[in-house]
This record gives structure tokens, C-alpha cells and sequence, in this order.
């Protein structure tokens, strides 16, 4: 009897068992449709065995194998597996949120509607005439024809009619497989590139020593300052793994800039395949490049966050930019981290990786400074000088519409010389809110404890939280007073105050509320490089990856207010931040000017900044964590709890900090306290830190104590486990 053990997108944290009499080792990885409840259930297979610890007469037999679609590797199920048990995570909904939306669905046969064909597995490349049925004349008409190679949809119904029927039988019987691609991909990758820039000492030192790291293991920080090249670096490695007929992923952090990198890297290698994951991709488009990297038609991959897991069979190079960027972090469900993974994929396959940044997160720069991960540095900036970076004291000065009177000089003079600008705040929207200054109305959001934004051309409040909308009132709903007033910028709103100042100038908003449509950023973007916008306005979409060579001032407002952040992490995300928007300027040869809004200009950090010292700033606060007992030098998991009411939220985290200390007395547990933001879309949140210097002890911890939460059943709660969390 074979037995088949399937993961399914279900919240329980084992496998179901299942009666497959055709299915074989061959088949681990392979998706599967099996009967669940009253309905049924698209899984994939992660284990054939002959016995189960289900009783043989409560087995149900598997309605049917899909191989329609290339099976997961046991090296992506390997990693699955990992990531699952490292951020405790259901491995069945974690295998299956990482396939394409079309993969997962009962109703779908997509590989039938991809162009491509069929092929002999081993197992039809095997058979023989008598195999199969002496009349079954159909069947030795296509088994001789897929023995010369492969057969598309088109040629199979030239051969026969009834061709579906027999290639369905073919396919669940295992004897053949879908490629979308027929074509052989190495040849493609292999076709003479164009001209390459030619590259300096430090980056071809860098190039070497990626170069020499291909084959093995070996994880390496390339610390460059912003416009150092990092990029063509990672053009002349990922060259190099193609040379050798490897596959390369490269990760970054926003959606915005996957189509410009494509653009890039087309150019670099015109005969190589590139595709592309991401969430902005249609359901058709995302199966399409899935398929493409499974089969190993697509040697380069550019994605963001969940291509961590994409399936490449011929993966030789990891490439991770900006790799400090929270965005690689799974804020909810599955809270993985990209890059962490993406360094565990490295070592599963013994392959390197590549962290670029110029700004590393502080765990990244504590494993290259005592040698676990190999530092490349490039301190030379391209073409150009690094920017000036300076701060204006505004204590004493009256702004004009929050803008200083040397920012508004300097964007004068910019725009007299035909340069480009930039104005840099990290809000959307008109205002962050409307107030009533005769009663003290604030616009705040009845589901979060968060303020709504005022967006004033839609004449709005919006929760960005939790996302409920509202009409803006004419008047205060306290008081009945007519005059509210806006408090505080966001982009909406400087926008405004820059047309008054400049009524001349042409600008340009881009936040996530411009940038919404499809399409709408790349047409931006367009205009930006003929020169068509003088002045941008923009938040942290613009702070990272982008080359306009005509930009040659930044401005910024507003950034004390990270200072104000109980988090340990603030000082660290805005020196990132803010050295990431400086970088935008002077990339064209011209020494780029930066201008910061302060009222602090003598703080640690923004004297670092001015001084252009991540070292320097990165030492200092990494001796205060130390002392402080802060990651990297301790290793922490936080709890999180919501519920209708606080009580119920805080009731449950206290019974699990008993449940903890009776598990290991050595493990770090702090009280259950309120989260930053208690109240988000209506329920009330909580949470409980737990850390120790050790991981793997961690570790241990928290799968035992995994199993005891999930034993804990009287409770309105509902909770999850947050491994490495970066905000609280």
C-alpha cells in the first residue's frame, strides 16, 4: 500500500495521509487533489511512505495527481520546511502560499493554458510497446511521437481527437510532464552581452572575490555608499553564473522598482530569459514567470519578497539589495524574513549571497565585522562626488508652509539652473490631522488608535491602518464650529505649498495614493527622465534604487519625528532612510546638495549623517545595544494577541508567560503590555517579548511552547508568534 502525505493550506501544523497506489518517490513535491471535509482540496505531496498512523480503513484515496505543472524540488521543500518550523508557521499553509493563486485552486488546469508541451518523464521514457494495451493504438501513436521530443497541444490534436483523453491518462499515470518551455535555456543565457561599463578597483575586486565564491557557500555584505555601483556588481556576478549555466535571483524590496532593474538587466543580457515575481503581476502573468523558473527556461529572476521561495532547479547566485529594508519582513501571517531565507537557501544549496546596501541593517554588519558573512566595500562614488549633506536649524525660524527659508532659496536656484528637486516627507495625504481648536475635536479613527489623514482633493479622512474612509466633516461633530484647522504635512499638502512659492514650477506627487494604478509609476517615471518635472514630491517609494541624473537637490522635512519612537530600531531605520534619500542626489556628475529640516541639528545621528560615517554611527549604537542586552546580541520572538476586549487579549498572554517559565527558566519573558497601536480595525492588541542570547535554545523553547499555546482553548484570542520581529 503507498501512502502519500500531503500538505494542505489548512491552520494545523501536521500533514493529512492518503492512499495513492500510482503514486511513487518521483511524485514528492507533485500537486495533488484529494478529497477534505465534503469538498476538496489542492495540496502537494511532501512524502511517500507504506505506513501511516491512521487506521488502513479510514485512509481516502486521492482523487487525483496534478501533473500538469512542475513539482516543487525536495531543496524548495527543504526550505519550505525550515521556514515553517523556524517563524512557527503551519507548513501546509506555508508550501501553499507560496504557489501561484491559479496552482491552488480545485477548478484550474493552468499549465493547459500556457504555451508549451509535453515531454517523457523517466518513468515514460521507460516503457515499452507492451506496456500498453495491444488495441490502444492512440496511445502508441503519441508514445512514438513524444520519443523524438516534445509534443505541443496544437500537433496532439492533429494526431487524434481523443488526444486530452489520452494525454490526461499519460499525465496521472506519471509517464509525461507540461513544460512551457521546449527550448533550450542555457544556450539563451550563454549569447554574447553588450558593452559593459568598465569598473574600478573596489568593485572588481568585489567582482572577483563573488566570482571565486561560485560552487560554495559563502554569504558577503557588499557595503557600498549610495551611487558607488553596487549594481553593476551585481550585473558581472549574475554574468558569471550564467556563464556556468546557473540561474541568479535578485531580491529587492519595493514592487516600484522591479520593472526599472528589468529594464537594466534585459539590456545587460539580451539572450537570457527574465522574468519577474511580484505582487503586482496578474494571476496569468505570475503562473506564466513561476512556470518559466520552475522549468529552468528563465535564468534570471527578479523579485521581491516572496521569490525567496521561488522553485529554480539550476540556482547558483542570491542577490539581496538594499538588503536593510523592512520590506523583506512578512508583517502578518507568515511573518518570514526574505533575506534571512535567502542566506538559509544559500546554505541548503551551497551557493553564495550577496547583501548590498549602504546602510546595513546592524545584525547584517555585526556577522561581517566579526567574519561571519565576508565584507566587500565600495567607498568611490561613479561620476560624481558624494552629495552635501546639511541641516538647517529651524528653532528659530518661521517657516513658510513648513518650509525653511534655505530650502526655498535652494530650490530657487536649482530651478534657475534646470535641475532637478526633490522634497522628501515620509507622510501621504493633506495632513496627518483635523482639529477643532474651539473644543479640541481631533479626527481620530473609531477602529484604531490612530488618527484619520485629511486628504483634501478627495475631501476625505482616511484610517492608513486600517483603511476605513470617511467623508471630511464641514463641520466640528462637537461642536458644531465650521473652522477646523489641519495640523501637521504630508505630501498633499506640501504639494500645495510649493505651487504657491513656485507658481511656475512643474511638480510631480508620487506616494502610494498617485502610484495606485497600474501603470501610473512607470509613466511618472517617463516624465522624470525627459526633464518634464522640476520638482518632485515624493515619500520613501523614491528614497531607494532610483537614477535620475538631473536631481540635484533634496530636501527633507519632518524627520525628527522618528526620534520621538520607543523602538530601539528608530535611530537605526532613519539614518537608513534619510542616507538612502541623499543618494538621490548628484548622480549625474554634479555634486548633489541635501538639506535636512531640524530642530535637533546637533544630535548623534544626524552629525554621523552629515559626516556621511555609517561606522562610526553603527559602532557607537552597537555598544549601546550590547550594554542595553538588543538583538543581535540577544535573540527575541514576540507574541501577539488580539481580541474584542484588552482584558481577554492581556488574560491570554499571561497564561502563556506561566506556560513559558515552566518550560525554561533561562529564557527572558517581559510582562504582557498594550501594543504601540492597542486598538487596529476594531480589535484590541497585545503582546508578551521573550528572548534569549542563545537561538538555538530559543528555538527549542519555542516549539515547545508553540504546543502549548495551541493547547489553550478557552479564550476569545486570537494569537500569533512573531520570530525576529523588527517593530513592536
Amino acid at each position: 500500500m503507498t501512502i502519500i502525505r500531503v500538505a494542505l493550506a489548512v491552520p494545523v501544523d501536521s500533514l493529512f495521509d492518503y492512499r495513492a497506489d500510482r503514486a511513487g518517490p518521483g511524485d514528492i513535491g507533485q500537486r495533488v487533489l484529494v478529497p477534505f471535509g465534503k469538498t476538496s482540496a489542492v495540496g502537494v505531496i511532501m512524502d511517500v511512505t507504506s505506513a501511516s498512523t491512521v487506521p488502513e480503513h479510514k485512509l481516502r484515496h486521492v482523487l487525483r495527481v496534478l501533473r500538469d505543472a512542475p513539482r516543487l524540488s525536495r531543496e524548495d521543500l527543504r526550505l519550505l520546511e525550515f521556514a515553517a518550523d523556524y517563524y512557527r508557521y503551519p507548513l501546509g499553509r506555508a508550501v501553499m502560499e507560496t504557489l501561484p493563486a491559479r496552482l491552488r485552486r480545485t477548478k484550474d488546469s493552468p499549465a493547459r493554458k500556457q504555451t508549451g508541451g509535453y515531454l517523457l518523464t523517466v518513468a515514460g521514457a521507460a516503457l515499452t510497446p507492451a506496456d500498453l494495451p495491444v488495441r490502444a493504438s492512440i496511445q502508441h501513436r503519441l508514445l512514438e511521437r513524444l520519443r523524438r521530443g516534445a509534443l505541443d497541444s496544437a500537433e496532439a490534436r492533429r494526431l487524434s481527437r481523443h488526444e486530452r483523453g489520452v494525454l490526461k491518462r499519460f499525465l496521472d499515470r506519471g509517464w509525461i510532464e507540461w513544460r512551457q518551455a521546449v527550448t533550450s535555456p542555457r544556450s539563451a543565457a550563454l549569447a554574447e552581452p553588450p558593452a559593459t561599463p568598465a569598473l574600478n578597483s573596489e568593485q572588481t575586486a568585489a567582482v572577483d572575490a563573488i566570482r571565486s565564491g561560485l560552487g560554495a557557500y559563502r554569504p558577503f555584505l557588499l557595503l557600498g555608499v549610495t551611487g558607488s555601483g553596487k549594481t553593476e556588481v551585481y550585473l558581472h556576478a549574475i554574468a558569471a553564473a550564467l556563464a556556468q549555466g546557473q540561474q541568479a535571483l535578485l531580491l529587492v524590496p519595493e514592487i516600484a522598482l522591479t520593472p526599472q532593474l528589468e529594464t537594466l538587466v534585459a539590456r545587460r543580457f539580451p539572450g537570457a530569459r527574465i522574468v519577474s515575481l511580484h505582487s503586482g503581476l496578474t494571476e496569468t502573468e505570475r503562473l506564466a514567470h513561476w512556470l518559466a523558473t520552475a522549468n529552468g527556461q528563465a535564468r534570471i529572476i527578479l523579485g521581491t519578497r516572496l521569490a525567496v521561495f521561488a522553485p529554480l532547479p539550476d540556482l547558483g547566485l542570491i542577490v539581496v539589495d538594499e538588503e536593510q529594508d523592512g520590506s523583506f519582513k512578512q508583517s502578518d501571517g507568515f511573518r518570514y524574513s526574505a533575506r534571512d531565507l535567502a542566506v538559509a537557501r544559500a546554505r541548503q544549496r551551497n551557493i553564495p549571497v550577496v547583501l548590498g546596501t549602504a546602510t546595513p541593517a546592524f545584525e547584517t554588519y555585526h556577522n561581517a565585522v566579526t567574519s561571519r558573512y565576508t565584507m566587500l566595500r565600495l567607498t568611490q562614488r561613479i561620476g560624481a562626488p558624494p552629495p552635501r549633506i546639511d541641516c538647517v536649524d529651524t528653532r528659530n525660524q518661521k517657516l513658510a508652509d513648513g518650509l525653511s527659508s534655505e530650502l526655498l532659496a535652494a530650490l530657487r536656484q536649482r530651478m534657475e539652473a534646470g535641475d532637478q528637486s526633490l522634497v522628501f516627507i515620509n507622510r501621504r495625504g493633506y495632513a496627518p490631522v483635523l482639529m477643532c481648536r474651539h473644543c479640541g475635536w481631533i479626527s481620530g479613527c473609531h477602529r484604531c488608535s490612530a488618527q484619520l489623514v485629511l486628504h483634501l482633493r478627495e475631501r476625505e479622512l482616511r484610517c492608513h491602518h486600517c483603511g476605513h474612509v470617511a467623508p471630511a466633516p464641514a463641520g466640528c461633530p462637537g461642536c458644531g464650529n465650521a473652522d477646523l484647522s489641519p495640523v501637521g504635512q504630508g505630501t498633499q499638502r506640501v504639494e500645495e505649498a510649493l505651487a504657491r512659492q513656485f507658481p511656475s514650477a512643474r511638480i510631480l506627487r508620487i506616494d502610494r495614493d498617485t502610484t495606485s494604478r497600474r501603470l501610473a509609476w512607470p509613466a511618472m517615471r517617463g516624465r522624470i527622465e525627459r526633464r518634464e518635472v522640476d520638482i518632485l514630491v515624493g515619500t520613501q517609494i523614491l528614497a531607494k534604487g532610483h537614477d535620475f541624473p538631473h536631481l540635484n537637490l533634496v530636501g527633507v522635512l519632518n524627520a525628527d519625528s522618528r526620534l520621538y519612537s520607543n523602538d530601539f530600531r528608530a535611530a537605526e531605520h532613519l539614518y537608513a532612510l534619510l542616507t538612502q534619500v541623499a543618494g538621490r542626489a548628484g548622480r549625474g556628475g554634479a555634486r548633489g546638495q541635501v538639506l535636512i529640516q531640524t530642530e535637533f541639528p546637533h544630535h548623534p545621528l544626524y552629525t554621523a549623517l552629515v559626516r556621511q560615517d555609517f561606522q562610526a554611527f553603527a559602532e557607537s549604537a552597537l555598544a549601546e545595544r550590547q550594554q542595553a542586552g538588543f538583538p543581535p546580541f540577544v535573540h527575541q520572538a514576540l507574541l501577539r494577541a488580539e481580541a474584542p476586549r484588552l482584558a481577554t487579549a492581556l488574560e491570554f498572554l499571561d497564561e502563556a508567560a506561566r506556560n513559558a517559565r515552566s518550560l525554561d527558566a533561562q529564557i527572558a519573558l517581559y510582562d504582557p503590555v498594550p501594543a504601540a497601536m492597542p486598538r487596529r480595525a476594531g480589535r484590541e492588541r497585545a503582546q508578551l517579548l521573550v528572548q534569549s542570547a542563545s537561538r538555538p535554545r530559543l528555538r527549542d523553547f519555542l516549539s515547545a511552547w508553540h504546543g502549548a499555546l495551541s493547547a489553550i482553548r478557552a479564550t476569545r484570542a486570537r494569537w500569533s508568534l512573531d520570530v525576529d520581529p523588527i517593530d513592536f
